[in-house]
């Protein structure tokens, strides 16, 4: 798809600037923030459940100007959090207001896509949470990346999706082994996102939440970056398995009547890498964000709660229990840096936060963006590349598995 240049693409000179210090972390450092001193962005924030976890307060060069919340009790959480004295009763309100600069939608996931184009439309930087579009069916969903894409493009303006696996600790390690070479080239990366018990958020059949019978792969970005945000190549073709079972949950509900609780994808990038995703919601497993990258040169596992490892080639050759020659890969225990301790982020903001310490990182990448003219992480074009496959995987399952090509959204030149 064609592009126009938006004014918020970084000069050549901020561009080698940022890939020479913060490339394999995949951050600016935090002596870019230094380049406009005073400058602060005004931001609204949308959502107070999920929007009041986040440090915006804390970032030096953000002031929190405007919360809003349907709810009064949660808006009222959101302007004790971020001591803001201005609130509106609703977003379509907060957006009209001139003194600010930016919103961040952290409303209920199929309001992601409406809001972000509105506030987009009112002059608004956004970002937003995950998943940058969810509607009720494949081609609503699809429908909304390609208006999301062309806004977005008109506006000028930023766009940025909080998706919170690119900013974990050990996806910053293991970009940091692909970019150096550690890991050597590609050979195959695995993710999985088991979440059981979200079933109490889901409401009911006769009061249903938003949630009620989303299909897993309409919330796939906490997977599909472990890949895409480590190595930039895209997913370009999927096959796709789904298990559902008798509940009301999947037999009727407002995403087309989605009969799966869980889904398993094979996904294959533009360089060929094969790429498994489990995303599921129902079963007798341990809950987690996981992620495996298998390199030519060393392979590296993350398992939140478990341990994380790394191996590599092994030198003294053995047998397995049938007597064949086996050269086992030597294990190493992997001790996870704390990365939000170090100087890729100011001062305020070291510190822990939430989903393995990613949220003051997207606290300052979008801040220190806007402040400093430059395009962000995960910009408009990342986030449809992390959200857009798992919509083609969910129509793969409801086709009995049918291999099936992922469009892609071009960022221009």
């Amino acid at each position: 798809m064609k592009s126009s240049t938006s004014t918020d693409r970084p000069s050549r000179r901020q561009f080698l600037a940022t890939i020479a210090a913060g490339a394999a972390a995949g951050i600016v450092p935090i002596g870019n923030a230094a380049a406009t001193p005073g400058k602060k962005v005004r931001l609204g924030i949308a959502g107070g459940r999920f929007g009041a976890t986040f440090h915006w307060h804390e970032h030096p060069q953000c002031e929190v100007a405007a919360v809003t919340d349907l709810i009064p009790e949660r808006r009222a959480h959101l302007v004790k959090t971020y001591r803001c004295d201005k609130s509106y009763a609703s977003l379509e309100e907060m957006v009209k207001d001139p003194n600010l600069d930016a919103i961040a939608v952290f409303t209920d996931g199929p309001k992601h896509y409406e809001h972000a184009v509105l506030a987009l439309k009112h002059g608004k930087h956004v970002i937003s949470a995950v998943p940058a579009v969810m509607a009720a069916t494949v081609a609503e969903a699809l429908d909304q990346a390609h208006s999301l894409e062309e806004t977005a493009r008109k506006s000028g303006l930023t766009y940025m999706m909080a998706e919170t696996s690119y900013y974990q600790d050990f996806t910053i390690s293991a970009r940091k082994f692909y970019e150096d070479g550690t890991l050597g080239s590609m050979v195959s990366c695995e993710s999985e996102y088991l979440h059981p018990g979200l079933r109490v958020l889901y409401g009911s059949a006769d009061k249903p939440t938003w949630r009620y019978g989303v299909p897993p792969m309409f919330y796939p970005t906490h997977c599909t970056a472990h890949l895409v945000s480590v190595t930039k190549e895209r997913l370009v073709e999927v096959t796709c398995s789904g298990w559902g079972n008798d509940h009301p949950v999947c037999k009727k509900n407002a995403f087309g009547n989605n009969p799966y609780w869980n889904e398993t994808a094979h996904f294959r990038s533009d360089r060929g890498t094969p790429f498994p995703v489990r995303i599921w919601w129902e079963g007798p497993v341990w809950g987690r964000e996981s992620a495996n990258w298998y390199g030519s040169k060393m392979s590296f596992a993350a398992n939140p709660g478990q341990g994380h490892a790394i191996w590599q080639p092994g030198k003294e050759q053995g047998h397995d229990d049938a007597g064949f020659p086996l050269v086992a890969a030597k294990l190493t225990p992997y001790e996870q840096p704390d990365w939000w301790k170090t100087d890729l982020l100011p001062e305020p903001l070291r510190h822990n936060s939430g989903h393995h310490g990613s949220h003051t990182f997207l606290t300052h990448e979008f801040i220190d963006a806007l402040a400093n003219t430059r395009r962000p992480t995960v910009d408009l074009y990342e986030a449809l590349a992390y959200t857009v496959p798992g919509i083609i995987a969910h129509q793969s399952a409801l086709k009995g598995g049918e291999s099936l090509k992922i469009p892609q959204f071009t960022r221009p030149a």
